[in-house]
């Protein structure tokens, strides 16, 4: 088995290709630039070499920033002008890492690729399960969930029992400072994660202006800057003097309206998936399931639906309103993982 390690340059991939190495397995680092290289890039790269050659690994170097512009960049653009609020990073795992990156990664003689993500792989072959990592915290399943159970049945994820603060103090130990030290924690292609600024300047098509702002009767409140400026569930700077706080609960693009209203709007019974990637067989599911629809929220029991579209999700309990664009994951109550898609709209 030859395994290629996808290292970025941070504290998790350069530490899941150490482990590899010392476990005695045959690896490989890949470094791909999913941005134009500039200088800080080719540094990176620089001190990713100089790590290599300490390890005794090759290193190659693939350029696919003009395949990233075109599979999450440009979407993640086309999504904002819609109205949506899309989820880059989990797009980007099955397109680029577990996508382009694992083809060449192939055409190198790799039969896996392994990367720094914080989750566990169980079984092989059609058996492999997606499971949520050791570490609650940085626990990276829900951005895995849109790729295919056959690709991950070849993924490698070293730091699947990890801890985050482990893996720091274990690179200290062996005197590897990483490249990058310090972990990123915003949309890599966004410069400040602000991407109100980034739409502006890189979008091709015109975005959405100035529109009304109504309430869920349809009576006008105020006017809106464009509804892309604007997430669900924000209250701040909306611009509307009301008896009560209000919340941004939809947008619509064909109207160009921004949907608002009170917090007890916000709740919502369900919500619909598409582009539904199926990781365990239907008929394997357990009677109790779980969705996640935002990184940073607890999975929530659920009441599954297959429909013509993808997957309805019907919540038992008042459920956040989620952003169309972003990712709906279903888990089984021990943290597999049994689909993902995308969520197109809610119902109340």
């Amino acid at each position: 088995m030859k395994i290629a390690v996808a290292v970025s340059g941070g504290t998790d991939s350069l530490f899941s290709l150490i482990l590899l190495k010392e476990q005695g397995h045959d690896v490989f680092a890949v470094h791909a630039f999913f941005l134009p290289p500039d200088d800080k890039a080719h540094e990176t790269v620089a001190g990713l070499q100089s790590r290599c050659d300490a390890l005794g690994v090759p290193l190659h170097v693939l350029d696919l920033h003009k395949e990233f512009q075109q599979q999450v960049i440009d979407p993640f653009i086309a999504a904002y002008a819609t109205g949506k609020t899309p989820n880059p990073c989990a797009l980007c795992n099955p397109t680029m890492k577990f996508g382009l990156l694992f083809d060449r990664a192939k055409e190198l003689d790799a039969s896996h690729v392994a990367t720094g993500h914080y989750a566990r792989i169980q079984g092989e072959g059609a058996d492999a399960r997606l499971i949520r990592g050791t570490d609650p915290v940085k626990d990276q399943s829900y951005f895995l969930s849109l790729v295919p159970q056959e690709r991950l049945a070849k993924a490698i994820f070293p730091l699947d029992s990890w801890c985050k603060t482990d893996v720091r103090s274990e690179l200290e130990k062996r005197g590897i400072v990483p490249p990058l030290p310090s972990d990123s924690q915003e949309i890599c292609f966004v410069p400040g994660d602000d991407y109100c600024a980034f739409l502006e300047h890189r979008s091709l098509e015109p975005l959405p202006g100035p529109g009304k702002i109504i309430l869920e009767d349809g009576s006008a409140v105020g006017r809106h800057n464009g509804i892309w400026r604007y997430t669900l569930g924000q209250r701040r700077g909306i611009g509307v003097a009301w008896k009560e706080p209000l919340y941004v609960i939809a947008k619509n693009a064909e109207d160009n309206t921004l949907t608002v209203g009170p917090k007890s709007s916000l709740p919502i019974a369900c919500c619909q998936l598409r582009e539904v990637n199926i990781l365990v067989p239907q008929d394997q599911w357990p009677e109790k399931l779980y969705a996640q629809t935002h990184y940073r929220q607890k999975a929530r029991p659920v009441e599954v639906e297959l429909t013509d579209g993808g997957l309805e999700l019907r919540f038992t309990e008042a459920h956040t309103r989620p952003a169309p664009g972003q990712i709906g994951a279903l888990y089984t109550e021990d943290g597999t993982v049994l689909a993902g898609g995308v969520i197109s709209h809610s119902c109340r």
